[in-house]
């Protein structure tokens, strides 16, 4: 089984360069202003511009109008649009372009909910009170492993990186997987090693 990557929190042309030659199946963007990880939409385009086909564009919003998504994913470029918030199931059908419903897991999180939401992917990512993701902190995997058995697309995040990227693999067995802080030198910034280590360990992964 291939299982997909993705490095989220691209903010420099040099990073997505690496991480498309390394043979990742998508990059993410995020369009959260509050994020240290923030990039223009123009930026994104620019990037965007210059990188090989067969590698997905992802941007990631939190609580933004539907019409505003669209706006900013047609400005862009990006394919595909992750939403990190509470939006709800009808304004995630709104969105003309592939979905991916993120949700921050608790331990009274209840994974039969997801169905309610009719999208292409859902993302299982660490809570925390302050942040929307790119915590560098993992959850209780045991609960991703029963989403991922119930879910054929479900995309692990958190707290991801080469030191625990086989167990995590081991345990959930999912779609895809979702790095940011775990391959990074500082917000924003990839570590080209780490993404090189962590994209070889999926990669031979069986």
């Amino acid at each position: 089984m291939h299982v997909k990557i993705k490095i989220c929190g691209i903010t420099r042309f040099e990073d997505a360069r690496i991480a498309a030659s390394l043979g990742v199946d998508a990059l993410g963007f995020i369009f959260s202003p509050g994020s240290p990880r923030y990039i223009e939409p123009s930026a994104v385009r620019e990037i965007i511009r210059h990188l090989p086909p067969f590698c997905s564009k992802v941007g990631v919003f939190v609580d933004t109008p539907v019409a505003a998504i669209i706006d900013i994913a047609r400005l862009s470029g990006i394919d595909t649009v992750q939403l990190h918030g509470a939006e709800v199931p009808e304004a995630c059908a709104k969105i003309p372009f592939p979905v991916i419903k993120a949700f921050s897991v608790h331990p009274e999180i209840d994974i039969n909910s997801f169905e309610r939401y009719n999208v292409s992917g859902y993302l299982l990512d660490t809570w925390d009170q302050k942040s929307k993701g790119g915590t560098g902190k993992t959850f209780d995997w045991s609960i991703a492993e029963r989403a991922a058995r119930k879910y054929k697309s479900l995309i692990l995040a958190g707290g991801l990186g080469p030191t625990n990227i086989k167990e995590a693999l081991d345990q959930v067995v999912p779609y895809g997987i979702d790095v940011n802080s775990g391959v990074e030198i500082k917000p924003g910034v990839k570590n080209p090693q780490k993404m090189h280590d962590v994209i070889e360990l999926v990669k031979h992964w069986h």
